[in-house]
């Protein structure tokens, strides 16, 4: 695999647009800003996520879209709520949708793309579209014996709405190569080994899903080292942290954040990616969406210094320092 020339950010902002969780009585510190809106309104939360990302290097600016929640519906409203929340009045907080340059898609299941065509439809402009290949193969959930199909990418439909759709399979860079998309991830550990109730249909057959299309976003701020954007992890959140770090030629992290797909009976996966995530460790941890109730308060309990709780619509301020980052719990 060879490494790309990925360029150091100076400062990262990025918006939870979407995610399961919301919790208003979240404090507030100089690097975590939470959603503050006027009474009677409040951000809404879903089963899915989107993250607008907001890269700075001198004078440039990119802004990319991560993903974009299972409904539309959050998405919008969460979007028109960030411009009036105090930190964007304030000025502290400037990322804008209205600014996004690209929409990235980690893979395809509908928490994550479900959201697209609305904003497709809002931009009001073309907008490339970044995935792998894979993110349009047919899905099912297995129940026992039963099957339920999952709702798939349609290409047209998605090129009618205004996408540009970029198809990349290999690790690449965005925003004039200040952002890093992982591609297809390396599997590496003999522990994350997918979810078998989740099938897929490769050339014609049906199998236990490999999701070749998921991927994570990563950028390298200066000084401070990777922040790591996951979308569900289905390749697991230690082989994404493996594959980013070797394609970026370091392996210091500054924060890891995103899905890591941690629910379900089988504790032992948790545990076993807690502590893997001990030895790569990030100077903080911001596990959300897919990541269960259960392996966040793991988290929290066994890496209580790097853990921060997230809540839909806060907005991170990279890079953090831990005294103000910590008041924020």
């Amino acid at each position: 695999m060879d490494r790309l020339q990925l360029r150091q950010a100076d400062k990262i902002e990025i918006v939870v647009l979407v995610d399961n969780y919301s919790d208003e009585l979240l404090e507030d510190s100089k690097t975590i800003k939470r959603l503050r809106v006027p009474s009677p309104n409040a951000p809404m939360a879903e089963p899915g996520l989107s993250l607008l990302v907001k890269v700075y290097a001198g004078t440039e600016e990119h802004t990319v879209l991560m993903d974009t929640g299972i409904s539309g519906k959050c998405l919008k409203h969460n979007t028109e709520l960030l411009g009036t929340s105090k930190a964007v009045l304030h000025g502290v907080v400037t990322a804008d949708v209205n600014a996004v340059e690209s929409v990235v898609i980690s893979h395809g299941h509908s928490d994550h793309f479900g959201g697209l065509m609305t904003f497709l439809l809002s931009a009001g402009k073309k907008v490339p579209v970044i995935l792998h290949p894979s993110a349009f193969v047919e899905r099912r959930l297995k129940h026992g014996n039963d099957y339920s199909d999952m709702v798939s990418l349609d290409e047209s439909i998605l090129e009618q709405a205004g996408a540009l759709l970029d198809k990349r399979s290999d690790p690449s860079t965005i925003a004039s190569d200040l952002i890093l998309v992982s591609g297809q991830i390396e599997r590496i550990t003999d522990f994350e080994k997918g979810t078998p109730s989740l099938e897929a249909k490769i050339e014609g057959n049906w199998m236990p899903d490999p999701f070749y299309d998921d991927q994570a976003l990563a950028i390298h701020i200066k000084n401070h080292g990777l922040v790591v954007l996951a979308g569900c992890s289905h390749a697991g959140a230690i082989n994404t942290v493996r594959h980013v770090c070797k394609i970026a030629g370091t392996n210091k992290i500054h924060a890891i954040m995103g899905g890591f797909h941690l629910p379900g009976p089988d504790k032992s996966i948790a545990e076993f990616t807690i502590a893997e995530m001990k030895k790569i460790a990030p100077d903080f941890i911001i596990p959300m969406h897919c990541t269960g109730w259960n392996a966040i308060n793991r988290f929290s309990v066994e890496m209580p210094d790097q853990f921060i709780l997230n809540s839909v619509g806060t907005t991170y301020l990279f890079p953090f320092d831990k005294e103000s980052t910590n008041k924020s719990q």
